[in-house]
């Protein structure tokens, strides 16, 4: 159930206040003035980033931007799911995190988010902008109630006071990108070089990691009353390893334009999107802008929007591991997705496991035995030269399927623009 944005901006102002909230981030607004500081807490840099000051609610006509990787990021993937429709990993899979670490930059207001009706990437001119970089655990959340519902949490990150017109509606833009020293810590711990905060964000920026997951899975898919379908029953699935750590980073800077607003509803969108794009300023109370990162993306079997998730591919490359083995990006590198086997080379079929009654609800388990994931139009070569005009292997697969994560509000959908080699 989502909370109302009424009740979320009386309840941030009365966390920020009781918290000793700071000043701003420093604003580019070509339209108007900045608001005003407030005494502040400041968050260490620990000598690895840049310190951070949390910034206060800017009240009425303003923009407050937050963070949230919504309530999948505080904790993970249950199975089995806990009730019928909640998010899982269809072939049985435990997914939990430690960390969700991300860098994002770059907010942007643009004028006339309508510019285009069948082009989102179009907008008028910038009317206010506000720069970090930011680095965030999403998975320690944040003292404000988050876009998508209950249990969901946010962090704050900037205020925006730019001289809003509350008759007008504003592009809401953003990008990831990559870990950098010169980004602002919200909620890192870099007390000490050797605490695992330090050494996983200095691993981020050694390979141009814009998003870093760190968690364990573990197959439950005989627990709670689930039972299992397979398109081949003659496959050994105990072969799997039952639990794989996973240290699965992604080198995907990428632009998130022109977003849609689930705020805005009842308003009519365009044909073919969700919501109506751009955010507009309330006179009564600040206006949170949510930039959301949905974790299960790089998971899907298609790069169809919200589709079901998946392991036992990543599984697969352990066959026979003795030890607990750790899933990193670099492991789909020269995997087939048209056509996955394990280890061994031995074809991987799908599974389903459920604790619900019905046959598996999603048309991709009865498209042939061997698991073959679906990149729609976008060019595929297998191991092929140029990684600009053609999907190459699974790893290039997962990232493009990551790289639509970004999203304002909860469900806000963005014209994705990659600015790292993919097919466009």
């Amino acid at each position: 159930m989502r909370v109302k944005a009424s009740t979320t901006t009386a309840i941030l102002a009365a966390i920020l206040a009781s918290a000793g909230c700071g000043s701003k981030s420093t604003s580019v607004c070509t339209g108007g003035s900045t608001a005003n500081t407030c005494g502040a807490v400041t968050v260490s840099g620990g000598g690895l980033l840049q310190s951070f000051t949390p910034p206060c609610d800017p009240g009425p006509g303003h923009i407050l931007l937050t963070a949230s990787g919504e309530v999948l990021a505080l904790g993970g993937y249950a199975f089995p799911p806990a009730n019928s429709g909640d998010v899982a990993f269809v072939d049985g899979w435990e997914f939990m995190f430690d960390k969700v670490l991300v860098t994002f930059d770059h907010v942007r207001l643009s004028q006339n988010p309508d510019k285009s009706p069948t082009d989102q990437s179009q907008t008028g001119d910038l009317f206010a902008e506000v720069d970090g970089p930011w680095a965030v655990d999403l998975h320690k959340g944040g003292p404000l109630p988050g876009k998508g519902g209950a249990g969901e949490q946010a962090v704050p990150i900037a205020a925006i006071a730019c001289g809003f017109d509350a008759t007008q509606r504003y592009a809401f833009s953003f990008d990831a990108v990559a870990a950098t020293a010169s980004a602002k810590n919200v909620n890192l711990d870099l007390s000490s070089p050797t605490t695992t905060d330090y050494t996983d964000y200095q691993e981020m920026i050694a390979n141009g990691y814009t998003v870093f997951y760190i968690g364990t899975a573990t197959w439950r898919g005989d627990q709670g009353g689930a039972t299992c379908t397979t398109t081949a029953p003659t496959y050994d699935f105990s072969a799997l390893p039952p639990v794989v750590k996973f240290r699965i980073g992604f080198a995907t800077p990428t632009s998130y334009i022109n977003c849609q607003n689930p705020d805005n509803d009842p308003a009519t969108p365009f044909a073919g999107e969700e919501h109506q794009r751009g955010i507009a300023v309330k006179t009564n109370q600040s206006t949170v802008a949510q930039v959301t990162f949905h974790t299960d993306h790089p998971f899907w079997d298609s790069f169809l929007h919200d589709q079901p998730l998946h392991f036992d591919q990543i599984a697969a490359e352990f066959v026979g591991t003795a030890t607990t083995p750790t899933a990193t990006l670099d492991g789909g590198i020269g995997v087939n997705f048209k056509a996955f086997t394990d280890k061994n080379g031995t074809a991987l079929p799908w599974r389903y496991c459920s604790n619900q009654n019905g046959p598996p609800p999603y048309p991709r388990y009865s498209i042939g035995t061997q698991m073959n994931f679906d990149n729609l139009s976008v060019p595929f070569v297998l191991n092929g030269p140029d990684p600009a005009a053609a999907l190459r292997d699974y790893r290039d697969f997962m990232k493009y399927d990551q790289s639509t994560q970004g999203h304002l509000n909860s469900d806000g959908l963005a014209y994705v623009q990659r600015n790292y080699p993919s097919p466009h």
